[in-house]
């Protein structure tokens, strides 16, 4: 594998060994090449779709790939104890695939399903599943609040202003005792507040992420439904 848009790609392959090193993923080889090689389809569908505003290859490399490896760790500590079942996770607003498509490669036992309402987002998906041979992931061209419930074990999103309508949209697709998990740069008390008066979804945890390579704030905002413990 090749990365030719990227002008360095054993700089590239180095750089994302020791990304994952630093967030403690011991991915394989080929995991090591999908990865690459989903980045290096994001950029030359990119120029064509315009599919993402970033579209500096370094850039991608950080905000898209590393951003999306970050919460690889904590999403596989969640599914850990029921290894023995397939665990489900929906991706909504997922945009090119991210986190989703980096999740569905990293975490090989986890059924990915990513949704948008972007069709031309959709197909890139559609296309990385045969590029890539990724069995354990799917994509739906939609608006998730006129999806039927999925009960997914974790229903995530980065794509989400408000926690308030992130819940009220997507909370439905979420298990009985699973979570809302929200990727986000910074949270407010008052959002906090929002979430917790106009819906029956707690914030259970914060959890701080480091992003290799980025110097901005990062964190996982965990929700459950009130009552569930």
């Amino acid at each position: 594998m090749t990365l030719v848009t990227v002008a360095h790609p054993q700089t590239a392959y180095q750089r994302l060994t020791q990304a994952q090193a630093a967030l403690c993923l011991l991915p394989t080889a080929k995991q090591q090449d999908l990865l690459l090689e989903f980045l290096e389809q994001l950029l030359r569908w990119n120029k064509t779709y315009n599919l993402t505003a970033i579209r500096d290859p370094e850039q991608a490399l950080i905000q898209h790939v590393f951003d999306s490896l970050a919460v690889v760790a904590p999403i596989q500590r969640l599914t850990m104890p029921v290894a023995s079942s397939r665990t489900s996770l929906l991706d909504v607003g997922s945009g090119a695939g991210l986190p989703g498509v980096v999740l569905a490669i990293m975490l090989p036992n986890v059924e990915v399903n990513c949704i948008d309402a972007v069709e031309k987002k959709t197909t890139f998906i559609k296309q990385m599943i045969g590029v890539l041979a990724l069995h354990n992931l799917s994509t739906h061209h939609a608006r998730v609040e006129n999806l039927a419930p999925s009960k997914s074990t974790v229903v995530i999103s980065r794509a989400f202003a408000s926690l308030r309508d992130f819940a009220n949209l997507a909370g439905a697709h979420v298990a009985e005792a699973g979570h809302l998990v929200a990727m986000k740069a910074k949270i407010s008390s008052s959002e906090i507040t929002e979430l917790e008066t106009a819906t029956a979804w707690r914030v259970d945890r914060f959890e701080p992420l480091t992003v290799p390579e980025l110097q901005a704030e990062r964190c996982l905002v965990w929700m459950r439904r009130e009552g569930n413990q």
